[in-house]
């Protein structure tokens, strides 16, 4: 196993013992004799250890020698001990490592990414980061992968493009779990510019130009939606896990006594509107909620504006959330971006942006998940206590701090049927963070793309950027909402917190 130099971890046989304890007495290490060395009991156990290690070269405060009653100290008084009745065994000595130590900052990138169990990343194929980043954080849905793994089609030339986009994306995401390497996506990149030519343009000298990562990932939702299709048992996954609904009502401003329309509609994401008010993310989806737009007015005849006003009807398990963080500027013809820091939750309660109907469904469920999660609060505070004051009596041994209380707990007989029977919705509108998408740069069409995955049952997080993969703390993740020319959440992912 890769150990790091100068670790206590770098000495394996780091234990001294004493075989004959007498005046003199023999010592025997890592299978070499040493023998009359020289144990005066009015010295410390200290000057002894110091010769020990000029002869074992194990450092004094990683030396074990046992004694009569326990462990030889520095402190201890070697005449209170007698000497000549003390034993010891060796018993079997610490065997060579077959193999040589290495050492971490002798290995690969690959190398240490194996040893770490650290997944595999994309190549970067020439400002591919866009792409790389996306598909990164669509592999944290395991059952886009278990939809992928049933979808028939494979890569044909001169076929249905989409189809082979679709069987390429498969393909890749088995090529990333199986391979020991970093992945270039040359297959799929091909077929993504097959399907979406904008992703072919090219700068002078025939550089491929970077592309905005939002669209890549809507463009990939799109050709999901349309090829993992329904049958009469399954429906499509994007359908399913990452399409909500919107009741909409529109309402014309001009002429109160026209009636409002009301209509449902799908989407695959929310938008995060940032304004010079903007500090939360909620804030930015409650202004993408209710718009100001022009359309026709069949009461008055004419071009009005009309307040467009929409609540969530169904929450999809899996919710995106983009940051609207560039607008076009007109004067220099580019995508420009908005720094303003807007801090994004690690859990997220949905219900203030859904219509009555689905907060009515979902309280008896979300009621009974925060209860629980308020418990295992309680129980962690209470272990971590305990830990730190064993004087209380109470004991922490039976319970790691960091692990989640387990109990058996039924929602079936709270959950309103409509919720039960539509699979891939979210129950309860808890959400908790699993992927966020960054940019670093001042416009969309350049800079640089990077994934940031939650690492599974950890609280540590996979930060991806392109083929090097690295843990990062959760800390770090909070440090993405903005500010400056640092990393900015982009595209947020949450997942249905999953029920107990």
């Amino acid at each position: 196993m890769p150990v790091l130099k100068g670790s206590s971890l770098t000495v394996s046989c780091s234990t001294v013992s004493i075989l004959n304890v007498t005046t003199p007495v023999n010592v025997k290490w890592a299978g070499k004799k040493f023998d009359n060395i020289e144990l005066n009991p009015d010295e410390s156990p200290a000057l002894f250890k110091a010769q020990l290690y000029t002869l074992t070269g194990v450092e004094p405060e990683r030396q074990k020698i046992l004694v009569k009653g326990g462990t030889l100290k520095d402190d201890t008084d070697l005449n209170k001990l007698n000497l000549k009745q003390m034993m010891g065994t060796a018993g079997e000595l610490p065997k060579a490592p077959e193999k040589p130590i290495v050492f971490m900052e002798d290995m690969s990138d690959n190398e240490l990414a194996r040893a770490l169990e650290v997944p595999m990343g994309l190549q970067n194929l020439g400002n591919t980061c866009y792409m790389n980043s996306t598909l990164q954080c669509l592999r944290v849905m395991p059952e886009l992968k278990e939809s992928l793994n049933r979808f028939n089609g494979n890569v044909v030339g001169g076929v249905d493009p989409s189809n082979n986009l679709v069987a390429s994306l498969r393909d890749l995401f088995k090529q990333l779990d199986q391979s020991g390497d970093s992945i270039a996506p040359l297959v799929f990149l091909q077929m993504l510019r097959t399907v979406y030519p904008k992703f072919s343009q090219q700068e002078a000298g025939g550089i491929f130009m970077q592309q905005d990562a939002e669209e890549c990932w809507t463009s990939l939702v799109s050709v999901l939606k349309e090829k993992l299709g329904s049958s009469v048992d399954a429906q499509n996954f994007v359908d399913q896990y990452m399409y909500g609904e919107f009741t909409t009502t529109l309402k014309c401003d001009e002429n109160a006594e026209e009636e409002p329309s009301i209509s449902a509609e799908q989407f695959a994401k929310l938008d995060c509107f940032i304004s010079g008010q903007t500090n939360f993310m909620q804030q930015g989806i409650t202004e993408g909620l209710e718009q100001k737009i022009e359309k026709n007015s069949p009461s008055l005849g004419r071009s009005a504006s009309y307040t467009k006003s929409s609540k969530v009807s169904r929450l999809p398990a899996y919710l995106a959330v983009n940051f609207v963080r560039f607008f076009w500027k007109p004067t220099e013809r580019i995508k420009t971006k908005i720094l303003r820091k807007v801090k994004f939750p690690f859990d997220l309660d949905m219900t203030q942006f859904c219509t009555p109907d689905l907060q009515e469904k979902i309280a008896p469920v979300k009621s009974r998940l925060l209860e629980l999660e308020d418990k295992r609060q309680a129980e962690v505070r209470k272990a971590k206590l305990a830990k730190s004051n064993p004087g209380t009596g109470e004991s922490s041994t039976s319970m790691d701090v960091d692990q989640p209380v387990e109990e058996a707990v039924s929602f079936d007989d709270i959950m309103h049927k409509d919720l039960a029977s539509d699979l891939g919705c979210n129950p309860s509108g808890q959400y908790e963070l699993c992927a966020v998408l960054t940019h670093m740069g001042r416009t969309a069409d350049s800079g640089h793309y990077i994934a940031w995955v939650k690492k599974a049952d950890s609280d540590d997080w996979l930060k991806y950027d392109d083929d090097k993969v690295s843990i990062v703390k959760q800390d770090e993740i909070t440090k993405l909402d903005g500010g400056g020319d640092w990393h900015i959440a982009y595209i947020c992912l949450y997942r249905s917190k999953k029920l107990a």
